[in-house]
């Protein structure tokens, strides 16, 4: 039987990022994407001119009526939250919906997208890092980034990163209350970009690509939407996490050689067909 997640973040009508990432590339990889928005924007936030309707106020609505409808979600995935309410309103929604008091398990999945290169979105005040612990300390998986693991758990932010630093990050998030945080952006070496990931029993993975001298945006929506599609079709984390890390390569690889404006997105389409042969070649080898 097909599994059903729902994602949880901002719908930018056009531009490459959040729900218009997240939809198209988890319901390719063979899994029932539904979606509740949590606003509407007119273009992701590169342009230069962009309308936005906050819709905190339709998410108790929406949860209600699905409430009534008995509706169910073998996973909850988040992105981009806009504000501390949000917040409060997603955890009370994995409450709800995350099947925790009948026994019937959804996977949780947060990307607490909120920072980058060393600082909070410009959105967002100091308090708002505090406001998203509390949405990860649900969470069956986490993935930050650097700058976001730093801001969640008050350790310094490093640009020269080792092994003992990244553990020490990855222990901090784990105090959180996740299963098992997830590292992005993580670099031993020139030329090496990947993650890392700690679970609660101690397990340990990481997994390192070639890293690309191009920056696009949307990338960070396109790991965590690959990563929420290969769990839902059966994955292992680790699996998941090493498929995520290529497409995103390829992604970018594939908007480098392309005439296209370069902010508008990075290029997920165009890789589909790949990540699709790739997500069930995988899956038959285990």
């Amino acid at each position: 039987m097909m599994k059903r997640i729902v994602t949880l973040q901002d719908i930018s009508c056009v531009g490459r990022c959040s729900i218009t990432v997240a939809l198209p590339i988890i319901s390719a990889m063979g899994v029932e994407c539904g979606i509740l928005p949590t606003a509407v924007l007119s273009t992701h936030t590169m342009f230069q001119t962009y309308t936005c309707k906050d819709l905190s106020d339709q998410i108790e609505p929406i949860s209600d009526a699905w409430e009534k409808e008995q509706v169910s979600f073998d996973g909850i995935y988040t992105g981009y939250l806009a504000s501390g309410e949000q917040c409060h309103q997603v955890c009370d929604f994995f409450d709800r919906f995350s099947g925790r008091s009948s026994g019937k398990r959804s996977m949780v999945i947060v990307d607490p997208a909120m920072a980058d290169n060393g600082k909070l979105y410009a959105a967002f005040d100091e308090a708002f890092p505090a406001e998203m612990a509390e949405v990860c300390a649900k969470a069956d998986v986490i993935l930050p980034n650097m700058t976001e693991a730093s801001l969640l758990t008050g350790l310094p932010y490093k640009t020269e990163q080792d092994p003992a630093y990244i553990r020490q990050l990855l222990e901090a998030l784990l105090e959180l209350g996740c299963g098992t945080a997830v590292l992005t952006g993580v670099s031993y070496e020139p030329g090496k970009l990947g993650v890392a990931a700690l679970d609660r029993d101690g397990n340990e993975f990481s997994y390192f690509t070639r890293r690309c001298e191009q920056s696009y945006h949307g990338t960070g929506d396109i790991f965590s939407s690959t990563v929420a599609g290969g769990i839902m079709r059966g994955m292992r984390l680790k699996d998941a996490l090493a498929l995520a890390a290529d497409y995103v390569v390829r992604c970018i690889e594939a908007t480098a050689a392309s005439d296209s404006a370069r902010w508008y997105g990075a290029e997920f389409e165009s890789q589909i067909p790949w990540l699709c042969r790739e997500l069930e070649e995988r899956l038959r080898r285990g």
